[in-house]
């Protein structure tokens, strides 16, 4: 089993289906000769050609909106976006036209596009190209989306989407691209788009997180002295009900650590879900720990307190059970910011 960087097992998921499946295709700003921003598809125009990994003008409405057609007509086009905040301009290609297609052709049209992008806050871009953005495309009926936290998940949430029929968004923490780890290759290594995974085992609490905060959370909950559930979510939309309300059922306690804002992140679905569904059952009220809701800073002394660490998973966690209630947010407990 190869231990590869995150960025490397995108390349060798993309390469993988790019042998597998002649359909498909790699477009995105200098994504060919350059190998991408980030060295996310080094080495596979020299390996595939230049027709099928394409270089793209800036021009996000122009190349997403050609890759929806060659979607439409057989093709199975993969799309990088630089930074997810570059989808903006072309949102209409892919909310409007690739999610609708299926229904607007009575099942007649399959558009299975899978748009990659960078992600996140925690290196230093400033708050126009340091966001999830995953509020952008929740609730657009006919769209999945799925967010990797390490190589393992990088890969094999990759090729499921690519095989996927229908539009899949694919947010990659950039900050992860260099995280080591092994990676099952092949078959054996692809993932179910929708399935979360149980990293570990616990009957206190049941903590569900997403992307980079997959690696706080467990750094926050390593040394045992809360019985913590931990879950990966893996997909957000849609995100495994099954799993997280048969989890929560056990432990009857529910903290979800986002990297979204307070107002109107993931974690509001799921804490309404849960609280629905179990109410009866729960011990306490579902906690949130998310980050404020202000723009992502740009120095490096304050972004680092925008997301929150495993100090402040440890403790806002260690407050929640020992109270029985939802604690004040930490960035007001700190007197940061307000919400």
């Amino acid at each position: 089993m190869p231990k590869l960087r995150m960025r490397e097992a995108v390349i060798r998921a993309l390469a993988d289906e790019l042998e597998s499946d002649p359909t498909v295709i790699l477009m995105g700003e200098d994504i060919a000769e350059a190998g991408g921003p980030f060295k996310a598809t080094e080495g596979l125009k020299e390996q595939f050609g230049a027709r099928r990994v394409r270089d793209t003008p800036i021009s996000e409405m122009g190349f997403l909106g050609a890759a929806v057609g060659a979607a439409a007509t057989g093709l199975r086009p993969v799309v990088e976006m630089m930074f997810i905040e570059f989808i903006g301009v072309a949102l209409d290609q892919l909310t409007t036209e690739a999610c609708k297609f299926r229904f607007l052709s009575r099942g007649k049209l399959n558009v299975p596009l899978t748009v990659r992008a960078s992600a996140g806050a925690g290196l230093g871009f400033g708050c126009q190209h340091s966001q999830m953005l995953d509020q952008w495309f929740r609730g657009t009926s006919g769209l999945k989306l799925a967010v990797p936290s390490d190589p393992q998940t990088a890969y094999g949430l990759l090729r499921a989407a690519i095989r996927d029929e229908d539009p899949v968004i694919i947010l990659e923490t950039r900050s992860l691209y260099g995280d080591r780890g092994e990676v099952t290759l092949g078959e054996a290594g692809i993932i179910p788009l929708g399935k979360g995974s149980i990293l570990r085992s616990g009957s206190d609490v049941t903590v569900v997180a997403l992307g980079q905060m997959v690696k706080h959370a467990a750094a926050a909950i390593q040394d045992g002295q809360i019985d913590a559930e931990l879950i990966d979510l893996r997909t957000l939309i849609p995100w495994d009900r099954e799993l997280v309300l048969e989890s929560v059922s056990r432990t009857r306690r529910l903290v979800i650590v986002e990297e979204s804002p307070y107002s109107g992140g993931w974690g509001t679905e799921i804490a309404a879900e849960v609280s629905r569904e179990l109410f009866g059952q729960l011990l306490s009220p579902v906690h949130r720990i998310t980050l404020p809701d202000t723009p992502v800073p740009y120095a490096a002394s304050l972004e680092s307190r925008y997301l929150p660490n495993a100090e402040v998973i440890r403790s806002q966690i260690d407050a929640y059970m020992t109270s029985g209630l939802s604690p004040e947010p930490w960035w007001r407990l700190e007197g940061l910011a307000r919400a």
